[in-house]
C-alpha cells in the first residue's frame, strides 16, 4: 500500500520553514484502547518530533503522565465516566484524585484543563446513568484544585451534538428540552469559573446519518460554494455550521461569554460508509488549516481543536469504523 504523504505536523527540524499558522491551533487525542501501541515515552517523543504541542488523554494513566514530564505539551486530562459517581459523592474523593493525578505532576506537566466526563447525556441510554454526577464532580474537582493552589487549571466536560435539540440553521441551535436541565447548570458553572466549553464535533457522523441531505463535499470542506444560507451568514462546510449551532445554543443558555474548544474531531479511514484513506486525508488536512479562520458567527477567532485520534485503537468497541481514526499506524508511520 502506498502511503499518502500529508501530515498536519512536519518534523520539528522543519517547523520554522513549513509549519502553517493553522497547525498552531491543533492537538491530538491520545487514546489507548489497543494492544499494539508504542510505549507512552515513545508516543511523547513522536509528538515532540512532529511539533505536536497539545494533547488530550481520556484517563490519568501514570505512565502517560510520567512521560509528559518536561515535554512542554499542553494537556487536557480526562476523568472517565465510570469515576464520576465516586468524585461526586464526597469532596475527599475529589481531593484524593487531584492529589494523585494533578498535584503529583503539575510542576512539570502542563495540565491546562480537566475534562470531567466525556459525552455524558441524560437522553442517551449508554451514558444517562452518569448525568447526575457530572456537575457535582466538576464542583468537587474545582474546589480541590483551588485548595491545592491550582485554580488556574480549567474544569469542564466534553459534550457531543446529541445535546442539541435544534441545529439547523445554525442560528437556531438550542439544547433539547431533555438536555437543558443537565447542561444549563454546567454552563453556569463554566461561566462562573471562567472556563471553556468542550465540544466533540463530527461531520462524519452527520453525513453517514443523512447522506442525501448532508453531502460528502459539505462534510469534507470541499463544497465549491455556500450550501446553507442563514441570515447574514453563509456556510460552505458542516464543521462551521455545527460549531455555530453550539455557539447559538450557549447564547440561549446564558453562555455567550464562553469560548469553545473542539475536544474531538476526526474521520475514519476504513470500516464504514465514506470511511476511506482519501476522505480522511481530505478532512484532516482541511480541518487543520481551517480552524485558524474562525466560523461565520465568530470570524477570526481561532478554534483550538484536538484531532481524534493519534492511533487506530484495535480494541475500541462499536462499529468497525471506530477502530480506524488514527493519524499514525502503531509503528509510528503517518497514514497520510
Amino acid at each position: 500500500m502506498t502511503l499518502l504523504c500529508f501530515l498536519p505536523w512536519p518534523d520539528r527540524e522543519m517547523v520554522q520553514y513549513t509549519k502553517k499558522p493553522g497547525a498552531q491551533s491543533t492537538g491530538v487525542c491520545y487514546g489507548t484502547l489497543a494492544d499494539n501501541l508504542p510505549s507512552a515515552p515513545e508516543v511523547v517523543q513522536l509528538c515532540q518530533r512532529r511539533g505536536i504541542d497539545k494533547m488530550r488523554i481520556f484517563d490519568p494513566k501514570p505512565e502517560t503522565l510520567e512521560a509528559l514530564r518536561g515535554s512542554g505539551i499542553r494537556l487536557i486530562l480526562g476523568v472517565p465516566n465510570v469515576n464520576l459517581q465516586a468524585l461526586a459523592s464526597t469532596p475527599n474523593a475529589a481531593t484524593d484524585w487531584v492529589k494523585s493525578n494533578v498535584v503529583t505532576y503539575a510542576s512539570d506537566v502542563d495540565i491546562w484543563c480537566i475534562a470531567v466526563g466525556n459525552e455524558v447525556s441524560p437522553i442517551n441510554g449508554a451514558t444517562s446513568q452518569f448525568a447526575q454526577y457530572v456537575l457535582p464532580a466538576m464542583q468537587n474537582i474545582q474546589s480541590a484544585l483551588v485548595a491545592a493552589g491550582l485554580g488556574q487549571i480549567k474544569v469542564s466536560t466534553a459534550s457531543s451534538a446529541e445535546l442539541l435539540g435544534s441545529s439547523y440553521p445554525p442560528s437556531q441551535g438550542a439544547f433539547s428540552d431533555g438536555a437543558s436541565s443537565f447542561i444549563d447548570p454546567i454552563i453556569g458553572f463554566l461561566v462562573n469559573n471562567n472556563s471553556t466549553f468542550l465540544a466533540n464535533v463530527y461531520p462524519y457522523f452527520a453525513h453517514i446519518g443523512d447522506p442525501v441531505n448532508v453531502q460528502l463535499s459539505y462534510a469534507l470542506f470541499t463544497s465549491p460554494g455556500v450550501v446553507v444560507h442563514d441570515g447574514q451568514y453563509g456556510y460552505q462546510n458542516l464543521f462551521d455550521a455545527m460549531v455555530d449551532a453550539f455557539y447559538a445554543a450557549l447564547e440561549k443558555a446564558g453562555g455567550t461569554a464562553l469560548d469553545i474548544v473542539i475536544s474531538e474531531s476526526g474521520w475514519p479511514s476504513d470500516g464504514g460508509v465514506a470511511a476511506t484513506m482519501e476522505n480522511a486525508k481530505t478532512y484532516y488536512t482541511n480541518l487543520v488549516y481551517h480552524v485558524m479562520r474562525g466560523t461565520p458567527k465568530r470570524p477570526e477567532k481561532a478554534l483550538d481543536t484536538y484531532l481524534f485520534a493519534l492511533f487506530d485503537e484495535n480494541q475500541k468497541p462499536g462499529p468497525e469504523s471506530e477502530r480506524h481514526f488514527g493519524l499514525f499506524f502503531p509503528n509510528e508511520v503517518p497514514k497520510y
